[in-house]
């Protein structure tokens, strides 16, 4: 970190502390940023608190063409934000693109659908208040805060950024402080169709910037990162009872079951576990094979794994890992794996580089062991035979962890779906649920809890007002002093009539 002159308000000079992003790949500097103090993050909820007023004026029809006009400006300049989030993360154009492109299709869902979710919906108000009309709509909680991940600097957050905007609020976003420059892109290209207010604003730093965001006083928090992490966030909002939503990583399971078509299956375990670089949260980590088509599956993934290589020229696959402190954890778990008996069909102990993993296929691995346990975010896998689904399922969901999983299956698929227990299941395909905008996104247990993407991650980020309006005098009023005995035992007579009959 550095530290440079910078102007303040009444003009005195005053250091500014300042922090670079690097490029995973080779340490070069792509940006250097402010380390915002939590005097800063409160101006600028302030700021977003003046601004969400005027935004929520707009009402779901300005907003939306606003939102439109930013997925217009995305689109155009994806190529250049792509290039920007390779910078940062290492990853290869093609993975920066695949993200970009889903986060484009989650506004514009959220833009379209926003009036159909959250508007006034009318409810039925029963026998015994016949005489009200009920209704419920949902209102924008304010400001929403969001903190989010450096592995899908775009995609992951833009699920709370685009659905909160959408519902009304204004957003302060802290991004991970290895991907500051994607984040400081998107606030940016908004501010260009949203010249008027600090509608959409992004705050810079660490660990303290973080936390001064969830004491700020935002009327929500969505976080994105790790288990401990989340707890710490969970902490500091409890303070000012900050709710929060929470999606906090996973150790995903992938099953296959006897009748499956193999190929496929093997296909989507290596592109579910090793595309980018396997840091991914809902990537499959965990594969649970019926044993008689282990043979085949196990051989099928060998094959396909020993043709993704991680490097940082056009041929390779996989870019680096760009946190430089999970190499230690990828390395202890598959070191770990290794002494106590598992074999690694492909990569294994000297897949571990500097900046790089090689893809590493493991097998016989204990089940208490850390690979099987614990999260790696690394291009590895596990595979395990099993004598049924019955057992697969046991497996996988013994695990603190509950966010995504996958089942190959022609004939039991969504039976075997809804007995995993995982907040998304993707069925003879891998991840596909995150690209359906309409489906919920989180996980239960460790994983978190809360939803983004769909109805549920609209509703996430405003609260429901109930409103019962009289529509004329009731026979029976029920709420003065004035009620008589006569009147209660008309309603003691008609309660028995509606809710008292034996069944």
């Amino acid at each position: 970190m550095t530290t440079v002159q910078a102007e303040s308000a009444t003009t005195e000079p005053t250091t500014r502390e300042t922090f670079d992003s690097l490029d995973p790949a080779t340490d070069e500097v792509v940006g250097t940023y402010p380390v915002h103090t939590a005097e800063d993050v409160g101006e600028a909820v302030a700021r977003a608190r003046e601004a969400a007023d005027w935004w929520a004026s707009l009402g779901f029809a300005g907003r939306a063409e606003r939102l439109r006009r930013w997925k217009g400006v995305l689109t155009r300049r994806s190529a250049q934000l792509a290039e920007l989030v390779h910078a940062e993360t290492g990853k290869p154009h093609g993975d920066a693109m695949l993200e970009i492109v889903l986060a484009i299709d989650h506004t514009a869902w959220a833009a379209k659908h926003a009036r159909k979710v959250l508007g006034s919906h009318r409810r039925s108000a029963g026998l015994l208040m016949a005489n009200q009309a009920a209704t419920v709509e949902y209102q924008p909680l304010g400001v929403v805060g969001v903190i989010g991940p450096w592995n899908y600097p775009v995609f992951t957050p833009m699920g709370s950024i685009a659905y909160a905007l959408a519902a009304g609020n204004a957003v302060v976003f802290k991004p991970s402080e290895y991907t500051p420059g994607v984040g400081t892109w998107l606030a940016d290209a908004f501010a260009e169709v949203v010249p008027e207010q600090a509608v959409f604003q992004v705050v810079t730093g660490f660990g303290a910037t973080g936390a001064a965001l969830c004491r700020a006083g935002v009327g929500k928090l969505a976080f994105t990162g790790s288990p401990g992490t989340g707890k710490k966030i969970m902490a500091a909002c409890a303070e000012t009872l900050t709710p929060v939503l929470i999606e906090a990583g996973g150790k995903d399971a992938l099953l296959v079951d006897a009748d499956a078509d193999i190929a496929a299956a093997a296909d989507a375990a290596v592109w579910g576990g090793m595309s980018n670089a396997g840091q991914t949260c809902v990537g499959v980590e965990r594969v649970y094979v019926h044993e008689k088509v282990y043979d085949d599956f196990v051989a099928k993934v060998v094959e396909v794994a020993k043709g993704v290589r991680a490097g940082s020229d056009a041929e390779a696959k996989i870019g680096p890992i760009t946190m430089p402190g999970q190499l230690e954890i990828i390395k202890e778990h598959i070191a770990d794996a290794l002494s106590r008996g598992g074999k690694a069909l492909v990569g294994g102990a000297d897949a571990v580089g500097e900046r790089y993993v090689q893809p590493t296929v493991l097998v016989d691995v204990p089940e208490d062991s850390s690979a099987v346990r614990d999260e790696t975010f690394g291009p590895t896998l596990t595979i395990a035979k099993v004598r049924d689904m019955d057992e697969a399922i046991e497996k996988a969901n013994d695990s603190r962890y509950g966010l995504a999983s996958t089942v190959f299956s022609k004939a039991r698929g969504v039976e075997l779906a809804r007995r995993l227990r995982s907040g998304m299941t993707a069925v003879n395909s891998v991840i596909s649920f995150a690209g359906i905008p309409s489906l919920p996104f989180g996980g239960v247990g460790d994983s978190g809890f809360g939803r983004i993407h769909g109805p549920e991650g609209l509703r996430e980020f405003a609260r429901a007002k109930a409103i019962a309006r009289q529509r004329f005098r009731p026979p029976l009023s029920l709420t003065t002093f004035t009620r008589t005995a006569k009147t209660d035992a008309t309603v003691a007579k008609l309660i028995t009539l509606l809710h008292g009959k034996r069944r």
